[in-house]
Formats: C-alpha cells, structure tokens, sequence
C-alpha cells in the first residue's frame, strides 16, 4: 500500500491507463481539427468524435445525435437551464418558471439565481432530512407558467439518488422540460434517459477516470425536441448549440470512460459497496456520536458522509495527513462556512461543520480501507481529547 490515499473520487478520479492510451494519438499523430473535412487529418479526427458520440449514446440509451460536447459539467448545467430560458424568451413562448432543489450543483443553483436577475421566477423546493425530493412537493410548484424542472441525478456531497424517473414522469405528464445533472450518476448507476423522460442531461468526463475539461449535454431530438439558445457563438460547431474547435483527444477520452463504464459498472457498484459499508461499519462499530448524512437506501455505492460529535471536520482532515477526503463539494472547499447540501436536510450547525466525505473509486483497496478506518478512528478519538484543538481551524493552529 501506498500513500497518500485517494478518497475524493468525488471531486475527480485518476483517469484510467486504458482511457489515456486512447487519447494519446490525438495528441500527436490524429491531430486534426475534427471541422476540417477536406483533408484525411480532419476526417479522422471527426471520425473519433462520432465513435465518441456513439459510445455516450450507449451508456444513456440516446441518440448519439443527441450528444452535444462542452467543456464540462459547469457549462453543461449553465447551458442546458439558461439555453432553455433564453430560447423561451427569444422565441416569446409564455412561461417563466423554473423549479429546483436547494442541494443542486452550485452550476445549476448559480444559473438559476443569474435567470432571477433576468426577470425569471425559480422555486427552490425543499428536500427531506434524508436528502431527497419528494415528487408531490414537486407537483405542486408547477404552474402553467413552468417551463424547465432541474434535478440531479446523485448529490456531490451526500451521494442520495433522486427519485428521477418518478420526476421525469411527472414532467412528461405536465408538458415540462426536465433537466438533470447527472455527473455523479452515469457511469456509476444504470441512467435511461428514454425510460427516465430525461429531456436534458449534464455529463463530464473526470468523473469517471477520464480528463478534465470535457464534457456533454443530452439534448433531447424527438418527444418533444428540445431547442436551446447557445451561450457561445461563433462557427455553429455542435449543431449550433456550442461553437468551438472540439477537444479531440477530450472527447475520445470521454467516449472510452463511458465505454467502459458501461462494461464493467455492475461489478465496480458491486465491489465499491462492499468497500464502502466496511468503511462504514468500522467507523461506526469503533466510535460514539458519529452520524450518517443522507439516505442510504437510496445512495450511491462509492460514497459516504458522516458527521462526528465534538470535531471540526476541517482539524480532522488536517490530522488525516496522507488520506485525501473533504468536507464537501470540491466548488466550496475553501470556503469556511458549513454545506449548504447539509443545512438544506436540517443539519445543525455544528454538525454540518464535522461532516467528512468519503468518495471510494475505481482503484481503492481492501487494505485502504481498513488503513482509514484506523487513522479515522485514532484521530476523531485524539480530537475528542482536547476539544479546544478540535474547534480550531487548521490556520489558526
């Protein structure tokens, strides 16, 4: 075993040796500009990104027409929520309503604040002290005026699975477009966006042990197809929705990740959730006062969110020296207020502030694991010690 250990697959994953040797032609040999189509260079390059398309397409039950390539999830999320508000508004259709959920992405939750400015109306409706939405609550916020439902597929920090297909129906039900962030969800869980009525939908590729800076939006063609006013312009790239030169070697990386991801999701979920509840039962086996944060029927298999009495989560990280793990989403990990994911399911202050995130992944091990629960263990205890330690912030220690 190795340190430092890596348990923030949350916040990015290693990209895997198979995923870079596919990316790695493109660099050098592939090089071409996948727009130019009049010379062999061009053409191959375009070649890889419809094998890409297609390869996405497959893991999610779409069209590979129906990919568009951004930079990753942050544009994705921004382009499908205020795409469709724009394209609304510049078409002059009637509906100005959006509904969410106060534990989405700060990408979603930062865009539908930007639309507010702009005039539109959002509905935040509130989750459970379990981290999920319920779909009657959700009914209710929809009006005639309701024109896009955004809600991720799997939380960041919390790893609670929405009642997604549930929301889909509803949204088909009403004529409501329904966007979901899925990037904690694909490649990780089965996603049918056919079987979901999933209309939009946010993926990226360092999620899933490809690179960073690539990513794509579903966009639904048929039943209804799905317009979106382009935050980029310039060259019509992408059917017009995301104007710019493509990142080949991205792309490629994206569509192999998804590939396998596809090939080998049922036996890492199975793997992960065995780690992931020896984490759990070690823990909590050795130690009083700790909390679990979410669901845990409803969850991802790779992660888990505990809060523990008595420690400041951000001194227990620091004693944690040669385990990475986190206090949140990796958006707010330097600020120093608590998880808004965690205040939003009623979580006092206090323990809020001593919530950890563990996110397992690909390439851990049997013997991480029980190395971490040790130094857990031994650290929360230590703390507990000498609670005028635990209450500090690492910069004032």
């Amino acid at each position: 075993m190795k340190l430092p250990i890596y348990m923030d697959n949350h916040a990015t994953t290693p990209v895997d040796p198979r995923v870079l040797e596919a990316m790695l032609p493109y660099f050098t040999q592939t090089f071409g500009n996948a727009a130019s189509r009049t010379h062999a260079f061009g053409r191959e390059a375009a070649a890889a990104v419809e094998r890409a398309r297609r390869q996405i397409a497959r893991l999610i039950n779409a069209d590979p027409k129906e990919i568009v390539f951004t930079s990753g999830a942050t544009e994705s999320d921004n382009l499908a929520i205020k795409g469709v508000a724009w394209m609304y508004r510049q078409e002059c259709k009637p509906g100005n309503h959006i509904v969410t959920q106060p534990t989405e992405h700060k990408a979603v939750l930062d865009s539908c604040e930007r639309l507010e400015k702009e005039g539109f109306e959002v509905t935040y409706v509130p989750v459970g002290t379990d981290g999920l939405v319920n779909p009657d609550e959700l009914r209710s916020a929809l009006s005639e005026r309701t024109i896009l439902v955004s809600v991720m597929a799997a939380n960041n920090e919390i790893g609670v699975l929405q009642p997604i297909r549930e929301i889909g129906e509803l949204c088909r039900e009403h004529s409501v477009l329904f966007h979901s962030d899925a990037v904690q969800a694909v490649g990780k869980v089965p996603i049918d966006v056919q079987a979901m009525n999933i209309d939009l939908m946010s993926i990226t590729a360092h999620k899933i042990y490809g690179p960073k800076g690539v990513g794509a939006l579903y966009v639904r063609h048929k039943k209804p197809e799905v317009r979106l006013a382009p935050l980029i312009d310039g060259g019509g790239h992408e059917l017009g929705m995301r104007s710019g030169t493509l990142n080949v070697p991205g792309i490629v990386g994206l569509g192999k990740a998804c590939e396998l991801s596809m090939q080998e999701m049922a036996e890492e979920s199975r793997r992960l959730s065995a780690l992931r509840d020896c984490l759990k039962h070690g823990i909590l086996s050795r130690l009083e006062g700790v909390h679990l944060n979410g669901s845990m029927e409803r969850r991802l298999p790779q992660n888990l969110n505990l809060s523990f009495d008595g420690v400041e989560g951000e001194a227990l990280m620091t004693c944690l020296d040669g385990v990475a793990v986190s206090s949140g989403a990796a958006c707010r990990s330097m600020a120093s207020e608590s998880s808004y994911v965690l205040r939003a399911l009623g979580t006092g202050e206090d323990r809020a502030q001593s919530s950890i995130r563990f996110g397992l992944g690909r390439f851990n091990t049997q013997e991480e694991v029980d190395y971490v629960i040790d130094r857990v263990v031994e650290a929360v205890k230590g703390l507990r010690e000498f609670p005028e330690f635990a209450l500090l912030h690492p910069e004032q220690q």
